[in-house]
Parts: C-alpha cells; structure tokens; sequence
C-alpha cells in the first residue's frame, strides 16, 4: 500500500540516499533506458529528413514514426508478463536487445522498409525499457524512494527534448544519420553491459507468470494505430474521425477489461471503491496535455519569427518545466502536502495553457514571447509536480503482490496511448484553426480544459487513499 508519512525517507536525505552507493547502479540502469528511449525519439524525427533523401521513400516518412508508437504500445503490455516470465535482469537485457538490433537495422537501412522495421524492433525495445523503469521501481527500491526514483525516470523526457534535437541536427547537418544510430547502438550496448552487476537475476517477488491478455492487446494497438494515422491527416474531417474511432476502441478496450479474467490493468482498477481507475486516468489526462509541446516550435517560427534552432528551445519549455516540478516536489512526504500537490498540479497545467492562448498573437514582440515560455514553464512544473507522487500512489495501490508489477508497469502503458491520442487532438485543432494565431489559441484553450478535468479526477484520486 501508499507509504504513510512514518514509513517515507525525510525529504533532506531521500536525494542522497537515492543516489548513494546502494542505489545509484539501478538507477542509472532505469533512468539511463528511458533516456535512449526519449533521446531516440527526438533525434529520429531530426534525422529521419536526412535519410529520406538518402534512401527515399517519401510517402512512407510519418510511418516511422506511427510504426515506432504502435509497436511501443505492444511491448509496454507485454512488461509483467515478461519479468514473471525470464526475470528483472533477462528483461532488462532482452529490452536492450531489441532496441539495439533495431538501431543498427536502421543505421544500415537500404531502403525505408527496412528503416520501419528497425524502427519497429526500436519501438518493442523501448516501450519495453520505458516500462520496466517503472515496473522495477517497485521492486527494487524501498518505498519510501518511489516518488524521487519516479521523478528521476520521468526527468529523462527532459534531456531527451534538447539532446534529441541537438544531436540529430548535428549529425544531419554533416550527412552522418548513419553515424547517429551506431552511436545511439553503442550507448545502449554499453548501458546493456552493465545491467547484470545491477539488475537482479531473480523474478520480482511481485510477478506472476499470466496469459497475454491479447484481446486487449490488439484493441489498445488498434486505438493507437487509428489516431496515430489520423494524427497525419491534413483535413480535419477525417483526423476527427480518427479521434473519435479511437475512443470508441477506448471504450471496447474497458469493457473488456472489466469482464475478462486477462487483463493489461490490474483487477482491481475495477473495484468499487478502489482509487486506482481515477490515478491511471489522471495520468492520461495530464499525458494528453504534454503533447501540446509539439506544435510549440511551429508557433515560435510563424508567430514569433524565431529562427528553428530558437524555436526548438522554444518548444522545450514545457519539459524544461516538467523537470522543475518534478524534482521540486518529489521530496512531499507528509500525505497532506502530497495530495495538495496532486490536485494544484492539474491547476497548474491549466493556468499556464490558458496564459498561453492569451498571449498567441501574430507577429509576437519579445515580452510575448517571454510570457510563452515562462506559461509553458509554468504547465511543464504543474505536470512535473503531481507525476511522481501518481506514479507512487499505482504502486501503493494494489495489496496482491501478483498484480503490483502489472500495475505500476501499466503507467507506461497508459502514457503512451494517452501521447498517442494527444497529438492526434492537437493536429485535430491546428487544423481547424487555420495554422495562425487562431490554432494557436484553440490548441493551448482546449488542452487548458483537459488539464482542467484533471484535476477533479486528481482530488479523487488523492482523496481516496
């Protein structure tokens, strides 16, 4: 159950003793998997024109970035059954495997088909280390660390937004996207190499060998592919479409899990009474919100007439904020202060979007331009506040020791569906804003509502326990 305030480590020495000498080796594992996990994604999309030029395939360009987001989904399902299956350290490795064989397929790519394939083998690699991070969060840290170690984790977004970027630019800008991905392969080899001195070989004492749920599998890939090609859409008619057939999937998707004795989620996310439904759905709400970075540097360069490198520091304020908040709060301990974070986090969000509409405006003048980035800032430290205390509060929430993995592995799974659908909705309103000021407002408006709806499902969540 959620750690009481007796059990928690004081908030002067959880740092240091989070990054002290019995726990620094696992953590740098767990953090250092998400960070190639969020570093891949943004160099990628750097260097993904490069290659295209190189190998053609044009029309197949946003397939690689759909395919590496479905195939994600699946891993991240298959996390629990995985670790109940080969253990922590066989997991562990068998995720870098995949992720590494399908950076070198990529770096080796002739053609594009082969590149979506190893973007493919990336996506199972990564969804699968980006859940195990949360996973063995659980098990391998006492729980009075959940918070900083999730923190920590979820931090790695950060420095995936500006490496990312920065790396892959470079790279791209001498022709070497070839070199990028060998890099990319050989930092996550060596990361591999050191999993067996801090990974434990045992199987988590919180797993149980289960069925793949592949019903729910399938519906949840399904939901993921359909708003993830609506995402690419230029007429709003059919991405809205795509949106609302992915709901729908949504929808089949728990139904199913409520009547089906194999599920993704744990049993008791169904449970009258249980606050676990209402933490996974505030965790998808403020996922949702996090996508609006996307179209950020779009707006520095039409509205601000920002150059693309200033504009892309632009569009990582929001994570930059992220960041902030996470490391600021997760040190809360007392439950009070923790379930005030929870809730004024969601509020938070709110109030930087809607900052940000106000101040969308053509040809935005240098104190506009401040006002974005320290609204966006603002939004990033609301999401980066509440995340790790949710995160602890999944982990604190199951009392059967078979379905803890499952539970905290399904954050993971939860945010990527929740990504996926949200940078379907944000080009669903760039679209029907016409590219201007105007998509500008009603992009960072109706995020400011998703964020707002937050936070009652928040004080529910935090109320419960």
């Amino acid at each position: 159950m959620q750690p009481t305030e007796t059990q928690s480590t004081p908030p002067d020495r959880g740092w240091r003793q989070l990054l002290g000498p019995a726990h620094l080796g696992p953590m740098v594992v767990l953090a250092g998997g998400v960070a190639l996990y969020a570093v891949n994604i943004y160099l990628t999309a750097s260097l993904l024109p490069s290659a295209v030029d190189e190998i053609g395939g044009e029309r197949y360009f946003a397939w690689a970035t759909t395919i590496f987001l479905v195939a994600s989904v699946v891993s991240a399902v298959l996390v629990s059954r995985l670790l109940a299956g080969v253990g922590s350290r066989g997991a562990y490795l068998s995720a870098i495997g995949l992720f590494t064989a399908g950076t070198l397929v990529c770096a080796a790519a002739p053609d594009m088909f082969v590149l979506l394939v190893g973007r493919a083998l990336q996506g199972l690699g990564g969804g699968l280390l980006s859940g195990l991070a949360y996973a063995l969060i659980r098990s391998v840290l006492p729980a009075g660390l959940w918070a900083r170690a999730s923190a920590l984790v979820s931090g790695m977004w950060g420095i995936g937004t500006f490496v990312g970027p920065a790396v892959g630019g470079l790279f791209a800008q001498f022709g070497a996207w070839r070199l990028a991905f060998v890099t990319l392969a050989v930092l996550a080899a060596a990361l591999g190499a050191v999993v067996p001195r801090y990974i434990p070989g045992d199987r988590p004492a919180d797993t149980v060998v289960d069925a793949v749920p592949v019903r729910s599998m399938v519906l949840l890939s399904t939901a993921a592919l359909v708003v993830s090609v609506a995402s690419l859409s230029t007429r709003a008619g059919v991405a809205a479409v795509g949106v609302l057939a992915g709901l729908a999937l949504l929808v089949v998707f728990v139904v199913c899990e409520r009547r089906s004795s194999t599920r993704v989620l744990p049993a008791v996310t169904f449970a009258a009474g249980n606050p676990l439904r209402w933490t996974y759905l505030t965790i998808a709400l403020l996922a949702i919100a996090s996508t609006a970075e996307t179209f950020v540097p779009l707006f520095g360069q039409r509205l601000g007439g920002l150059t693309p490198v200033a504009a892309g520091f632009l569009g990582a304020a929001l994570a930059v904020g992220w960041t902030i908040g996470e490391i600021s709060s997760a040190g809360a301990a007392r439950p009070r202060v923790v379930r005030a974070v929870v809730v004024s986090g969601p509020a938070m969000v709110a109030l930087g979007f809607f900052v940000a509409a106000l101040a969308q405006r053509e040809e935005a003048s240098g104190p506009v331009i401040a006002t974005w980035v320290a609204a966006l800032v603002l939004a990033g430290a609301g999401i980066g506040a509440a995340w790790p205390h949710l995160a602890t509060f999944v982990m604190g929430s199951v009392d059967d020791p078979g379905e803890g993995g499952k539970a905290a592995a399904a954050i993971n799974t939860v945010q990527l569906v929740a990504n996926a659908f949200g940078a379907a909705l944000a080009g669903l309103l760039v679209n029907l804003g016409g590219g201007s000021a105007g998509s500008a407002q009603l992009l960072f408006g109706t995020f400011a509502a998703v964020a707002a709806v937050a936070a009652p499902t928040a004080w529910r969540s935090a109320s419960l326990r």
